[in-house]
């Protein structure tokens, strides 16, 4: 049966952990890669989901820094499924205001690959609709790492002082600078840890966990968790009946 949302009631970011792909694949004694390309109908299923129910932020851990450590052939179907995944999406998110963004340290990846992704970043730059942001060769404490890094030479170029620090400047440094924080936070296969992925950003966010795979996730679980996260009461360190009373 599917979920009922309330759609005034929506997360305004939702982000996602993809896990499972390898072991989907395993479970169906087939390469790892295949598990990757059916992960990517995944994707492609929650992005329209989101879109059609309304959700303005979308932001999916597509790669992470560790996962440069994987096989050499497996990076590098990983790379060849996000240059075609990108190719092949581009019209449905031009036409459906999507807007892509990405995060991590992108400088890393292959020229081809980067050339791709700006290109489809210039193309839905002028979109409103929905932001999706991929995060590629991403980890949350390097993100939090060159942050400082930007604060402290913002510092030695006398454009802030060190009592001028605060959490509003470090989000703002952060990768994700100018976009809210994650209301949900979804992660696949039932692993039960975050695995460096928006760190700072996540502080008050509310977790979604599924055994289920990562290919096999798709429009109805995900409209599930939605409706689980409507049913929580989030207090951001006030008590319930604080937080009615305000109401």
């Amino acid at each position: 049966m599917m979920a009922k949302i309330n759609p005034q009631n929506l997360p305004e970011h939702v982000a996602i952990i993809m896990d499972g792909n390898g072991r989907w694949a395993k479970k169906k004694a087939m390469n790892r890669v295949r598990g990757h390309e059916e992960g990517a109908e995944s994707v492609r299923d929650i992005v329209r989901t989101s879109r059609e129910i309304g959700i303005p932020y979308l932001t999916l851990y597509a790669f992470s820094e560790e996962n440069w450590q994987r096989p050499k052939y497996e990076v590098q179907a990983l790379m060849r499924l996000l240059k075609r995944f990108l190719k092949s999406e581009l019209n449905e998110m031009i036409e459906n205001g999507i807007r892509l963004h990405t995060i991590g340290r992108t400088s890393k990846l292959p020229e081809s690959v980067r050339r791709a992704i700006l290109e489809t970043i210039e193309k839905t730059s002028r979109n409103r609709n929905m932001v999706l942001t991929i995060a590629l060769s991403y980890g949350g404490r390097q993100e939090i790492f060159d942050a400082f890094q930007k604060i402290i030479r913002k510092i030695e170029s006398g454009h802030v002082r060190p009592d001028e620090i605060t959490e509003g400047l470090i989000s703002d440094s952060l990768y994700t600078a100018g976009m809210p924080d994650p209301d949900l936070l979804i992660r696949t296969s039932g692993e039960n840890r975050i695995s460096n992925f928006l760190l700072w950003q996540i502080a008050y966010t509310e977790i979604y966990i599924t055994p289920t795979l990562w290919p096999d996730f798709r429009k109805e679980e995900y409209l599930a968790a939605i409706e689980d996260f409507q049913k929580r009461e989030r207090r951001f360190g006030a008590t319930g009946e604080q937080i009615k009373s305000s109401g």
